[in-house]
């Protein structure tokens, strides 16, 4: 892993436009076959106590959808280590990535940040980037989230947009994700699980919205797969609590949002 002030492009392997197959069949088939790539994709965590969730389920994606051959450019503000912590090598190693395949970019504010989104989407040399925007963004009005879409398109380059701590405004995203942890079940001997996490396809242009998932993440084969413990298709409100989620029934794999 690699941690730079400033925007480096000295990874490799750009990332081929298309559809990633996440490996949930009714989830690629709500997507039209899979998530697009050359796309903005936004990232939304259900509570306070969901941004790391929803932080592994954007590395997890963008993991995905870059391949293995190519690196993932996450991009955060400075001020983000004292919001959400540290991103660690070790933690990327558990959701599957070589420390080699990740470089983390720092920038000073939202500005900086949106200009860095731009240079890496139009550089040839990244398989899929990630932008942390704590809070209300100001700077990431409509025009600029349409910049981003169109660099992502120009290029085949997947984006990550990932939102703690703030609510979904109007975007030029192809699709909004909110995400919730949920429990996972340990492997052999004890050790620790494959994440699991709660998403909710919030809206998606031109397709079906108001869907939602539960997801085990294997870390081997990179890619989505029912948990090993299932359970019946569900109703749950939006954007339930916290206190809502886990009186619901355990291991819901797919449910429609009433």
């Amino acid at each position: 892993m690699r941690i730079i002030p400033t925007l480096a492009a000295d990874c490799t392997g750009p990332a081929e436009a298309g559809c990633w197959a996440s490996g949930i069949a009714s989830l690629d088939a709500a997507l039209g076959g899979g998530l697009a790539g050359g796309r903005v994709h936004e990232v939304y965590a259900a509570d306070a106590d969901d941004v790391a969730a929803a932080a592994g389920f954007a590395g997890a994606v963008a993991m995905g959808m870059a391949g293995e051959r190519a690196a993932v450019l996450w991009l955060r503000p400075q001020r983000a280590a004292s919001r959400g912590g540290i991103v660690q090598a070790h933690g990327w190693a558990e959701l599957g990535g070589a420390a080699d395949r990740i470089v983390i970019g720092l920038v000073p504010d939202t500005l900086a940040l949106l200009r860095a989104a731009i240079d890496a989407l139009r550089g040839p040399a990244t398989g899929a980037v990630i932008v942390e925007g704590w809070g209300a963004l100001r700077e990431l009005d409509l025009t600029a989230s349409r910049r981003l879409a169109l660099a992502a398109e120009a290029s085949g380059v997947p984006l990550l947009l990932l939102r703690p701590e703030a609510k979904p405004v109007p975007s030029a995203a192809r699709t909004r994700w909110q995400v919730a942890a949920a429990p996972s079940r340990a492997l052999p001997g004890n050790a620790p699980g494959h994440p699991v996490f709660d998403i909710t396809l919030l809206r998606q242009r031109g397709g079906p919205c108001g869907l939602g998932w539960r997801l085990e993440w294997n870390r081997d084969q990179r890619a989505f797969q029912e948990p090993a413990l299932s359970g019946a298709v569900v109703s749950v409100p939006v954007g339930g609590s916290a206190a809502d989620r886990a009186s619901r029934p355990a291991d819901p794999n797919h449910r429609r949002i009433a």
